[in-house]
């Protein structure tokens, strides 16, 4: 059984009056759409309450979901039009962290670098690859920067991301090129590609 079909089976046991097949659904998703949201928002405290706050519109929409979409989806989308409404309660534009989280910062020791086999000019240029991506994805409007982290971070489709943004699948389409391109922009003097090449 895959996962959409778990979840339709949890949905119509939650629709059935079982809160516990709820905590399942939040167990399963809840540290993927915190993911999510701490790509918009940065302060963890606010990220954990509006996830919570996500969950809690999840639950009382859910007699009216229909199982059209994966339920993974329609939580998405529920979470990232969360995370707008408070970003605009509170004045504030979408932030996206570093490419590295703080938990995995520590897997990363001086020692780890000693036994790597690359040169120091190689690492120089892969970090300022990183930093570059890093600042141009930051830099970029907010319905471009969803839609390129939900595709390539969190590997959704294009029809789910379609779904997540509530905007047509060519949308998505266009908005995923126009952020890649701005990207490629970018990193072109540090590869040293040509103009008509993107990578």
């Amino acid at each position: 059984m895959g996962d959409r079909e778990t979840d339709r089976l949890l949905v119509e046991r939650v629709q059935a009056g079982d809160k516990q097949a709820f905590g399942l659904l939040v167990t399963k998703y809840q540290r993927k759409l915190a993911r999510l949201v701490s790509r918009m928002v940065r302060d963890s405290a606010e990220v954990e309450d509006i996830v919570q706050d996500s969950f809690i519109r999840a639950y009382r929409a859910l007699p009216s979901f229909r199982n059209e979409s994966a339920f993974y989806t329609w939580l998405y989308r529920i979470g990232v039009n969360t995370a707008k409404n408070w970003l605009v309660t509170h004045g504030r534009r979408a932030q996206l962290t570093s490419a590295t989280d703080d938990d995995e910062s520590e897997i990363y020791t001086e020692p780890e670098l000693l036994r790597n086999y690359e040169t120091p000019e190689r690492l120089l240029i892969t970090k300022q690859i990183g930093q570059t991506v890093n600042s141009v994805v930051e830099s970029l409007p907010e319905d471009l920067r969803t839609a390129l982290t939900l595709r390539e971070i969190d590997g959704l489709s294009y029809e789910e991301i379609a779904d997540v943004m509530d905007c047509p699948i060519g949308t998505v389409r266009s908005r995923i090129f126009r952020a890649r391109d701005a990207i490629a922009l970018k990193l072109r003097p540090l590869l040293d590609t040509a103009s008509d090449k993107r990578w």
